[in-house]
């Protein structure tokens, strides 16, 4: 078979896997209700999801490993890198939020926190955040995506910066943050959060690739998500 033919058809496989199967967890956690829980809805759907999602591909990682050994990262790898990492990206990210965040503020165009700022939901959100949402999404898109990707796409480009399997990787996580409707067909979408998406996504597998580890990633990764959620909480209860 032609190498680009091939290549193009693994791509093709994962991208189905990575995006069919958290769609699919989805589904599974639909079938349960968080009334009682999460009368708002702010984190226990999410939580279940999240959680459901990352125990699927683990068993796949675990099975993948019984046909071929491969390191998905499940180790602290390069400690110091790793803390190297840790602390410029909270610096760099915490600074750009703000910033952003006071921007938006002032041009109109800040989104409030979509629920009551009860201490249910603003601890439920922040605690998904903080414990699921980085240790689910980059086993996936990193620890996964990453490790299977390069078994067949090799290269790297800006300078031999950037791994073509961390590029690809960070396309197909850009593209989860992606509402797919089918009855009607639609997609929604914000333009800005799939291309930071895309950008965090290169960033957290650089992490994973040079420190060899997939908990470094997933730190950055809760780090980001937490700043936000919580200047959002802030901005929210301030200008109220």
């Amino acid at each position: 078979m032609n190498k680009t033919l091939q290549n193009s058809l693994w791509i093709l496989f994962l991208a189905i896997l990575l995006l069919g199967i958290p769609r699919l967890a989805g589904a599974f956690a639909d079938l349960f209700s968080y009334q009682a829980v999460d009368p708002d809805g702010s984190y226990a759907w999410i939580s279940v999801h999240h959680i459901l999602q990352a125990l699927i591909f683990i068993i796949t990682i675990i099975a993948t490993t019984r046909f071929k050994p491969l390191d998905f990262g499940f180790k602290w790898g390069n400690k110091a890198l790793g803390k190297k990492y840790v602390l410029l990206f909270t610096l760099i990210f915490g600074a750009g939020s703000v910033v952003t965040h006071v921007a938006t503020i002032l041009s109109g165009a800040f989104q409030p926190f979509p629920y009551p700022l009860t201490a249910t939901n603003i601890f439920g959100q922040m605690g998904f955040q903080l414990f699921l949402s980085g240790p689910s999404e980059e086993l996936i898109f990193r620890g996964f995506a990453i490790t299977m990707l390069a078994l067949f796409i090799r290269g790297k480009f800006l300078k031999g910066k950037v791994s073509c399997a961390n590029l690809v990787a960070a396309v197909i996580f850009g593209l989860a943050h992606v509402g797919i409707s089918f009855d009607p067909f639609s997609l929604t979408y914000h333009p800005f959060q799939v291309i930071l998406s895309i950008g965090l996504g290169i960033v957290y597998g650089d992490c994973y690739e040079k420190t060899g580890s997939v908990f470094y990633p997933m730190i950055l990764h809760s780090i980001s998500n937490v700043v936000m959620v919580g200047l959002t909480i802030i901005a929210t209860s301030l200008l109220a």
